[in-house]
């Protein structure tokens, strides 16, 4: 399962995915919140594009490539080609802020070109062994192929953004290719991914295994059904449509977070306070009030051409940006920081994808002092989303500015505590070898 290249090792890239995540969401919430206390445009500007074309990537091709094989085993991993990718992904990302600040969109055009040669082949690398029968039984495969799709159709946005930019009267690039339909689309993916990822585990042990089975099925053609027809009628401006669609994804989305309570606070009970579940539970209440905010961006975006700039009455833009927010510091990283607290433990236990593929990812693989932290970085990570979300109410920038620094410091515990995570070993072997 992981083949070892050259000699590196899952545990090896899984290390490296861990501090590049990081690193990347730190920047980008950095360059917001310094981006604001300075009036700085450019890093207000870049701050998306980071995360998106940096971390959006990243965590589809590595994270949800080892969610893939563990559900198919017949897929290998290989180590050294996913440290490729994380130079790739690099490249493109320097290729982006470059484009952003000297104002050259060829090369925002050229880094979704390579970013577009990264998906193909992971498409070409999971088609050529599985079939799609075979994916499409499996509830969780159907989840994570179908990101990868919504990935490639992302890194095109990007692609044709950058050329649209250069030739903006090119008369072939449709008219809603623009920053926020990339930012958007980008999203579908990443949101994608977390839904598959809440069926494996968190419903893996239910006795309703067969109920839950049937509910997420449903649950896709309702998620990804919608978001696509949602697209279709934002497109053609059919007001009565979207706000239909809206309303049904978030009762779907309550749906949903009801059930993962329930869950949680059994699992609390009978088992013991696993902190990845309490992330998981935190983005779920931020999507909902994603949904709540974008059935608002609907309601006072009335009558706005999809693609305009802005896309909601100037005086509710705080509106649209909550909406963004929420669903960027909420939902999409608070769902993949509780990720990670399972699937990294997991591959550093054995260095291989055993534990997500047979054994139980959620036993407790982490250090008492290591979850009590996480449960820190958790409040401090809630308290400054909830500081950022208000600011944009109130228009406080100093409070905006402070909550983005405490976010992204918050970030960076993430790795501090997994790295130093006694049970894990990896500080003790870091030890080992400064001694030598």
């Amino acid at each position: 399962m992981n083949r070892k290249d050259t000699g590196y090792t899952l545990r090896d890239i899984s290390r490296l995915f861990l501090t590049f995540s990081v690193i990347v969401i730190t920047t980008a919430a950095l360059a917001g919140a310094f981006g604001v206390l300075s009036k700085n445009a450019f890093l207000q500007k870049i701050h998306p594009y980071i995360f998106f074309t940096g971390f959006g990537n990243t965590a589809i091709l590595l994270l949800n490539r080892y969610l893939t094989a563990a559900i198919y085993p017949e897929l290998t991993i290989r180590p050294e080609r996913q440290r490729r990718y994380l130079y790739a992904i690099s490249t493109a990302l320097a290729l982006v802020v470059a484009s952003v600040l000297f104002a050259l969109p060829l090369l925002k055009a050229a880094a979704g070109l390579l970013l577009l040669a990264l998906v193909v082949q992971i498409l070409f690398e999971v088609l050529s062994v599985l079939s799609v029968k075979s994916i499409w039984e499996n509830v969780s495969g159907r989840y994570y192929f179908f990101d990868v799709i919504f990935l490639f159709v992302a890194n095109l946005g990007l692609f044709t953004l950058g050329l649209n930019e250069a030739w903006p009267s090119n008369g072939i690039i449709p008219f809603f290719v623009t920053q926020s339909s990339y930012f958007l689309g980008s999203s579908f993916p990443l949101s994608i991914s977390v839904m598959g990822f809440l069926y494996t585990y968190a419903w893996r042990n239910t006795p309703k295994m067969e109920l839950a089975r049937k509910l997420f099925g449903i649950w896709f053609f309702v998620f990804v059904g919608g978001v696509l027809f949602f697209l279709v009628v934002i497109l053609i401006g059919q007001y009565v449509s979207m706000m239909l669609i809206s309303h049904l994804l978030m009762f779907g989305v309550i749906a949903l977070l009801a059930t993962f309570a329930v869950f949680m606070n059994n699992y609390f009970r009978c088992h013991f306070a696993h902190p990845a579940l309490a992330f998981l539970l935190g983005g779920l209440a931020f999507l909902l009030a994603t949904s709540g905010y974008g059935i608002m961006n609907i309601y006072y975006g009335k009558g706005i051409l999809f693609g305009t700039y802005p896309p909601i009455r100037p005086d509710k833009m705080w509106i649209y940006h909550s909406h963004t927010h929420a669903a960027l510091l909420g939902w999409i990283t608070l769902s993949f920081t509780g990720m990670i607290y399972i699937v990294f433990p997991a591959i550093q236990r054995t260095g291989t994808l055993e534990l997500l593929q047979s054994g139980d990812p959620l036993e407790q693989q982490l250090d008492r002092s290591t979850m009590s932290k996480a449960f820190v970085q958790l409040t401090a990570m809630l308290l400054s989303a909830s500081v950022i979300i208000l600011s944009l109410y109130t228009g406080e920038e100093a409070a905006l500015g402070i909550g983005g620094i405490t976010y992204g410091c918050s970030v960076l515990l993430l790795r501090r505590n997994l790295m130093r995570d006694p049970a894990l070993g990896m500080r003790v072997k870091r030890r080992t070898k400064d001694c030598r």
